[in-house]
């Protein structure tokens, strides 16, 4: 299967996961909102991120193990996928046992430290025990088979079983949840949906790679950019995790915290739609890199790059119009805390354009191992989050943690793009900057007429037929501007595009 069939399959399948994902994005938590509170949904957001960050204990093994599995997969030597595959598994067993012991540590302290008064010590203790199941069937049972399908460029098949799960596990919160269960029963009956996702994947992939055998002699040189990519995959997750734990350490105010993931919700619904076009990439320009088909990179990667650009304006010039009266439609009715907060809207917006500009520079970085080389820069990133979220959060709260994101993905920004041009594609860095120039141009001019035009609240339909009408316009925008500025490589995506679909 050619690298553009496989991508077409891996984009297509993401989609179709993404969009089930974001539904169920809403809709759960919305069940948690109306039956039992912004507390208790503020105590499973916060809970869910340091499981999140808990899961780093295994960081760097499953991008060092894609990486090395591009080149013996593409020239079909099994011995060398299965020694390295052999010992990629040792280390998720090793990594799963520190994340059993840190999942308990947290059962135990998390209810000494924050009080409330919905749930008894025990019960918060038990929901953390659950909400970590995931995490350890990670490790043990669905790690392994999820590299191997990364590398072999068939993430499609990820997303499906995870599209199963997700669509289960929604559905057991949707029925319990509305029966008012005990928050700790309702998140204990959904692990059934996990179980389903690991039984999938194990089947395929026994009857696909019949030539696995974990028992070769595992060939632990080839992970060693595990140990650099694990440094990178801690400061990411630091980075974008650390609002939540900051707003839980420094304000111990969960219905705050609520606030914050809900809006995070939405937009972390826009990157899993962008992330559609991003899915598998990795994997074919890494396949291009190690092939040293320099020409090639240098024009996919342009290419990419505009295409991914104009996405962007896309989904976030519409973001900005229609996030406030979203957010008004989907907390109406509940009065614990005030959720209508457009300062916070539109820096969550800006925060969400600048950290993916960074995407495609981002995907080269994975593609080619760089790991080692970004490290500095990586921690710079993370310290300006962290620190500047802690100085600022006690006096600004919410907007305090954005700011500090903010500035550190301008950073960031600024210093990918650099970076990549200087260390991989030698293509000047003026074209992305002139690009993105004219991407935050096409978002303000977007979204001025809107300064003028009401937007209906009143409910779900006409915001659905609003925001129908708000994407056809952005769209026409866009592709007239890149017509414009760039029609060469606006006819060379489309040229790409339509014999993708014919093959």
């Amino acid at each position: 299967m050619s690298r553009t069939r496989r991508f077409f399959y891996n984009s297509i399948s993401t989609a179709f996961y993404q969009i089930v994902l974001m539904l169920a994005g809403f809709i759960t938590p919305r069940i948690i909102l109306k039956y039992y509170g912004s507390e208790i949904n503020g105590i499973v957001s916060s809970v869910n991120q340091f499981i999140i960050y808990f899961n780093l204990v295994e960081a760097g093994l499953s991008g060092a193990a894609t990486y090395a599995l591009y080149k013996p997969l593409g020239e079909k030597r099994y011995e060398a996928v299965n020694a390295i595959v052999s010992a990629a598994k040792k280390f998720y067993t090793q990594a799963g046992y520190i994340f059993v012991s840190l999942t308990l540590g947290l059962a135990i302290f998390y209810p000494l430290y924050l009080k409330t008064e919905l749930l008894t010590p025990v019960n918060m203790g038990l929901l953390v025990l659950i909400l970590g199941v995931n995490g350890a069937l990670e490790f043990f049972t669905l790690a392994k088979y999820r590299v191997l399908l990364a590398a072999d460029q068939r993430s499609y098949v990820i997303s499906l079983a995870s599209l199963i799960h997700i669509v289960i596990n929604t559905i057991i919160v949707v029925i319990f949840g509305s029966m008012q269960v005990n928050i700790v029963i309702l998140r204990a009956i959904a692990l059934l949906s996990i179980f389903t996702r690991s039984f999938i994947l194990l089947i395929y992939t026994r009857k696909k790679y019949r030539f696995l055998d974990y028992k070769e002699e595992p060939n632990y040189n080839a992970l060693n950019k595990r140990w650099d990519a694990l440094y990178l995959q801690i400061l990411g997750a630091v980075h974008t995790g650390a609002p939540v734990v900051i707003l839980t350490l420094l304000t111990q105010n969960l219905k705050l915290v609520s606030v914050y993931t809900i809006f995070n919700m939405i937009i972390g619904a826009i990157n899993g739609i962008l992330g559609i076009f991003v899915s598998g990439l990795s994997a074919s320009f890494g396949e291009v890199i190690v092939k040293n088909e320099t020409n090639v990179l240098r024009k996919a990667f342009s290419e990419f790059e505009f295409a991914y650009y104009g996405l962007i304006t896309i989904a976030y010039s519409i973001t900005l119009i229609t996030l406030m009266p979203f957010i008004g439609i989907y907390t109406k009715g509940i009065t614990d805390i005030n959720y209508n907060e457009p300062l916070i809207g539109f820096l969550f917006v800006l925060n969400g354009v600048l950290y993916n500009i960074k995407t495609p520079q981002g995907m080269l970085v994975i593609s080619a191992g760089l790991f080692k080389e970004t490290k500095l820069q990586t921690t710079i990133q993370g310290g300006i989050a962290v620190l500047l979220g802690i100085i600022l959060t006690p006096f600004l709260g919410i907007v305090g943690v954005l700011v500090a994101s903010i500035l550190s993905n301008l950073y960031r920004d600024i210093d990918l793009i650099f970076f990549i041009s200087r260390h991989l594609t030698k293509l000047s860095p003026k074209s992305t900057f002139y690009r993105i120039l004219r991407m935050l141009i096409a978002i303000v001019i977007i979204y001025l007429p809107f300064l003028f035009i009401e937007f209906s609240t009143a409910g779900y339909f006409l915001w659905i037929l609003f925001a129908t009408i708000i994407s056809i316009y952005a769209v026409g925008v866009v592709i007239l501007t890149n017509l414009i500025f760039e029609k060469s490589t606006m006819q060379d995506m489309v040229t790409r595009v339509i014999r993708m679909v014919r093959r």
